[in-house]
């Protein structure tokens, strides 16, 4: 083996590189092999494939088998949980969205599906994800879409937890979740990142604040956990500038268009008798601004006031009188 075969080898070990040592190590069975050690290329080459063999079946089952997560990390201070693990059961994952928003998160679904033919390729599927838009537009329900749809957990960050006064807790406490994402494939949800990446800028605050924001972004420039980071925010304005370029994938999930309101309407109702003779126009159009939740929720108190009243079918007036209650709480538009 030569000097420089020698010194990538060592290089490749010490950064731990498992796609470079495969290189190299084809580079030294062919050099054995032009040096006429024909039988030791050849057991050399034995190695390499039964190997990697057994790296295919290793992966294969780790892809058949259901990811699991270990004890979830816990406060130091406080012995409470950093992060909550959402059951399956409550991953609502259908959502109505417009042509092109719903071609960005199948995209992101794809490519967790075909990881390991990209990285075959030198290729890196989207791993890190930000949500942003108003609130009740269905930003934490893509995380949940996305977790249902890869079929890993959910596993949300507890901020009231992880934030700490005591100098350097907060960050610690990131990490800790952080590295447990590393070792357990799951969907991380930072559910309304802005709690701990708020501009830098925005606050004369030099303490935990700033601390925290700055282990967020190393923490990030890091990642290469097995599963999906997926934050999400209301007011992407106040985040730090230096956030969104850590992320592989960001885009708004609108309020829903005449389209998809009157498609959440329908599939909101579908286990009821309606009546035939709505007019779905001016419905739609009392809807329209209104976000996903608030749609679902007219619908869904409208199908309430007839089971309860002993109806038979939703009427034009039940769906009405729905919207005028939620307009006159403040609750829509």
């Amino acid at each position: 083996m030569n000097s420089e075969i020698l010194k990538r080898v060592v290089r490749a070990i010490a950064d731990g590189s498992q796609c470079d040592l495969d290189r190299l190590a084809l580079k030294i069975v062919d050099a054995e092999r032009k040096t006429g050690h024909e039988r030791l290329a050849n057991e050399l080459h034995s190695i390499l494939i039964s190997t990697a063999h057994r790296k295919r079946v290793a992966q294969r089952s780790s892809l058949d088998a259901p990811p699991t997560l270990t004890e979830l990390p816990t406060s130091k201070r406080s012995g409470n949980a950093l992060a909550t693990l959402i059951p399956r059961e409550a991953l609502e994952h259908h959502m109505v969205l417009p042509g092109e928003i719903e071609s960005r998160f199948s995209r992101i679904e794809s490519e967790y599906a075909a990881r390991e033919r990209l990285r075959i390729h030198g290729l890196t599927p989207r791993r890190t994800v930000l949500l942003h838009g108003p609130p009740g537009c269905g930003k934490s329900l893509g995380a949940k879409r996305l977790a249902w749809n890869t079929g890993l957990p959910l596993l949300k960050i507890n901020f009231d937890t992880l934030i700490s006064s005591y100098f350097g807790e907060s960050a610690a406490n990131l990490r800790a979740i952080f590295n447990m994402a590393k070792e357990s494939p799951c969907v991380l949800l930072l559910d309304e990142c802005d709690f701990i990446a708020r501009s830098r800028n925005s606050t004369k605050d030099i303490g935990e604040a700033s601390r925290i924001v700055n282990s967020l972004l190393q923490l990030m420039d890091d990642y290469d956990a097995p599963g999906l980071l997926v934050a999400t925010t209301n007011v992407e304005s106040s985040l730090d500038e230096a956030i969104f370029r850590r992320f592989d994938e960001v885009f708004l999930v609108p309020p829903p268009g005449k389209a998809e309101i009157e498609t959440l309407l329908f599939v909101t109702l579908s286990a009821m008798n309606v009546s035939e003779q709505i007019n779905w126009a001016p419905i739609v159009s009392e809807l329209s601004g209104a976000s996903a939740a608030m749609v679902v929720k007219a619908a869904q108190d409208a199908a309430k006031s007839v089971v309860l009243s002993g109806r038979k079918s939703i009427t034009e007036n039940d769906l009405q009188e729905s919207i005028l209650e939620l307009k006159r709480t403040d609750r829509a538009v």
